[in-house]
């Protein structure tokens, strides 16, 4: 339920951010749209980053205290779930690392730093 809250809440105020700053100017072209958007885009994938890196952190310090909770009550602490926590944790401190990895490889990396930079992106050789 509150999963549910906060995932909807948070997609609400990234759209309204976008909507703003892309409509903002009645006179804009396409281009100009494609890169304000483009801003956009990469703003929320700074967000989604650090959000990773937090929840990755917090998942396994969790872990590491389900840990001490299974060593004093084995009985009421699977060890599977500890387990599970670190693993998941482990991931969402990767994930950045492993996305910019594949981008690279997929788009090359002239791509990726004119899309940071916010130019235009020749996709034509793929």
């Amino acid at each position: 339920m509150i999963l549910r809250f906060l995932i909807s809440t948070t997609a609400a105020t990234l759209l309204l951010m976008l909507s703003s700053n892309v409509f903002a100017l009645s006179n804009q072209n396409l281009s100009t749209v494609i890169v304000g958007i483009t801003g956009e885009v990469l703003a929320i994938s700074k967000v989604l980053l650090v959000t990773s890196y937090v929840t990755g952190v917090v998942c396994s310090l969790i872990g590491i205290l389900q840990f001490k909770t299974h060593k004093e009550n084995p009985q009421q602490m699977p060890l599977s779930r500890p387990i599970v926590m670190l693993i998941v944790g482990t991931s969402l401190i990767f994930l950045p690392n492993i996305l910019t990895l594949g981008g690279t490889s997929l788009f090359g990396v002239a791509a990726i730093s004119a899309a940071k930079a916010g130019r235009n992106v020749d996709l034509s050789g793929l």
